[in-house]
């Protein structure tokens, strides 16, 4: 069923993991879309976005640069509706000012100053992450429910050095202050780690992370996360901005686990792999919270289990040659 009315929107960083699976969604539902990449010639990045079914008529490509002020005016022109998901995320860095911090704040203060010079903009939705919730002294065990309501702290980020955490935290935060004193509609997604199929070429950081687990490594991390089907992030975001009621921040998370849990669940599906069972340190494992699912139920998102995600992910890494045996 479409749900456009013809209606144009707008994608940044359209190429990255969940970007393209909003870009694929829109385009099933009929939008035009206006994707926004650094190098619109750059074959590698941009031809599966180019594949997708209704491309060819209704997928514009944009070059647009985070750090570039008024680069995003252009594409965003004339758009009723803008999906800001382009930011950085890695964890090894060099200069978290320069790779992670800078992209991230400065990149969605200046999307959303192109919001605010088109008057046909109605809603902005943000991709943020959990890692904006999530992050600080307030204590996290099996018994203890995150929501909405919980911000990460930049001081305690910035004392464990947690720089990608960080710079989602300061983007969010930039972002809320700046809609309110533009009065502009934004409304803000908050997904965990994102994992399943991958639509673009490039393996993404947090499918690398269950890569690492089935290709040789040695030992898990004593971490838990929470995890959450890049299908389900990208319908989220698509009813956040078609629902006239959504509005603030929603957690998109469907289960937190310790990494020995996911350990287990790829074991079962793949009894051939060869999956260590040995944790990177004697420590005791790290505790799980959890994380409410009553907002999210407001845009009728029913979340896919954890280990069809899983399963899901590693079949895509094989089709795509990136396992290495």
């Amino acid at each position: 069923m479409s749900m456009s009315n013809g209606k144009v929107v707008c994608v940044t960083g359209a190429s990255g993991f969940i970007a393209s699976w909003i870009v694929k969604f829109l385009l099933q539902r009929g939008y035009t879309v206006r994707a926004t990449v650094r190098n619109p010639y750059d074959e590698k990045k941009v031809q599966h976005l180019l594949k997708l079914e209704g491309a060819k008529e209704r997928l514009q490509l944009f070059k647009a640069d985070l750090l570039d002020e008024g680069s995003f005016d252009f594409a965003v022109k004339g758009c009723d509706g803008v999906f800001h998901t382009a930011s950085p995320f890695y964890h090894n860095v060099k200069d978290p000012q320069a790779e992670l911090i800078d992209p991230a704040v400065k990149g969605t203060l200046n999307v959303l100053k192109s919001c605010v010079k088109s008057p046909s903009v109605k809603r902005v939705v943000l991709t943020s992450s959990i890692a904006a919730i999530a992050y600080n002294e307030r204590p996290k065990t099996p018994q203890v429910v995150v929501d909405e309501t919980w911000f990460s702290d930049p001081e305690y980020c910035r004392n464990l050095k947690k720089w990608y955490v960080l710079s989602k935290t300061l983007a969010e935060e930039a972002a809320w202050k700046f809609a309110k004193e533009n009065n502009l509609d934004l409304v803000s997604l908050n997904p965990a780690m994102v994992v399943g199929p991958l639509l673009q070429a490039d393996l993404n950081t947090s499918c690398a992370a269950v890569l690492n687990l089935i290709d040789g490594s040695e030992t898990f991390p004593n971490k838990s996360y929470g995890w959450i089907n890049v299908k389900d992030v990208a319908n989220a975001h698509i009813q956040a901005y078609e629902i006239p009621s959504a509005s603030g921040r929603y957690c998109l998370v469907e289960s937190v686990t310790h990494y020995s849990q996911i350990v287990m669940i790829l074991r079962e599906l793949y009894p051939t792999f060869q999956i260590s069972e040995k944790c990177v340190d004697d420590k005791p494992y790290e505790s799980t919270f959890q994380v409410s699912k009553e907002k999210i139920k407001s845009l009728g998102i029913e979340y896919i289990p954890l280990k069809i995600s899983l399963w899901e992910t590693v079949e895509s890494l094989k089709e795509k040659k990136l396992v290495h045996f």
